[in-house]
């Protein structure tokens, strides 16, 4: 059986711990990835244990909590709080997800935190996200017609035509399905990943778009389309219950069709 173990520097040791408050009620323990890479060393797992009965209910709540009361050098992306932003996606109790809308009490026992898997880490639970932003960059997602648009009007699409962005316009950009896909993991040099390919699909359906075959085009790659093998990690862990296998699946499809 083929085992898979990190590098020596990449494997976290035994960090800090962080009691209770004295009388504390509901004593729930967190333990949270944490890396400096300007102190050098390897990454450590720190605990936490804070009083859910002086906390907010969400995973987010417990870590600004933390950072505002008892470590100031904890570090993570959050800012809109309701699971519009994506900001705030981490790995929690081994699921990637948003930490403003994960329930602290859906956790049994220990809470663990990492970031998100699979990705460069810049501090703490803060992924380096730059290459993820030039592969959305690289499909164009933005509107591209020739046409010009009706004089003094939108280009209106019928309620047919509108539904067919459902499921796939509320894509918020967390990156928790493409950093759950054992295919990006493995090929992210080439293949887009989930996300990207959510996005993608977006405007190849969208009515209003002029440019379709170009977009196929530039799909139709053995890695940047092709290293979706329908595992469908990307589909289980979306945190607003999109689908990005099935539009992958629609995408394929949409290429076979145009070669008769």
């Amino acid at each position: 059986m083929v085992e898979f173990r990190l590098p020596p520097n990449s494997r976290p040791t035994k960090g800090q711990s962080h009691a209770a408050p004295a009388g504390a009620k509901q004593p729930v323990r967190f333990e949270i990835y944490r890396y400096d890479p300007d102190a050098g060393g390897n990454p450590r797992i720190d605990v936490f244990e804070i009083d859910l009965a002086a906390c907010g209910p969400m995973v987010l709540d417990a870590l600004i909590k933390i950072k505002n009361e008892i470590d100031a050098t904890l570090t993570f992306r959050r800012s809109c709080r309701e699971g519009i932003c994506g900001s705030c996606a981490m790995n929690i109790d081994g699921t990637n997800t948003l930490a403003c809308t994960k329930p602290i009490e859906e956790v049994k026992g220990t809470v663990r935190v990492y970031p998100l898997p699979h990705m460069a880490v810049v501090k703490d639970l803060v992924p380096d996200l730059n290459h993820v932003y030039a592969q959305l960059a690289s499909i164009e997602p933005w509107l591209k017609a020739d046409s010009p648009p009706p004089a003094g009007r939108e280009r209106l699409q019928s309620p047919e035509e509108r539904a067919k962005l459902d499921g796939i316009y509320e894509c918020i950009l967390c990156f928790c399905c493409s950093t759950s896909c054992p295919s990006y993991w493995w090929n992210s040099d080439k293949y887009l990943g989930p996300a990207v390919l959510l996005q993608a699909y977006r405007w190849l359906v969208d009515s209003r778009d002029e440019a379709t075959g170009e977009r196929l085009d530039d799909l139709e790659d053995p890695f940047r389309l092709y290293r979706c093998h329908t595992i469908m990690n990307c589909t289980k862990t979306c945190p607003k219950g999109l689908n990005p296998a099935k539009a992958i699946a629609e995408t394929k499809k949409m290429i076979q069709a145009r070669r008769g």
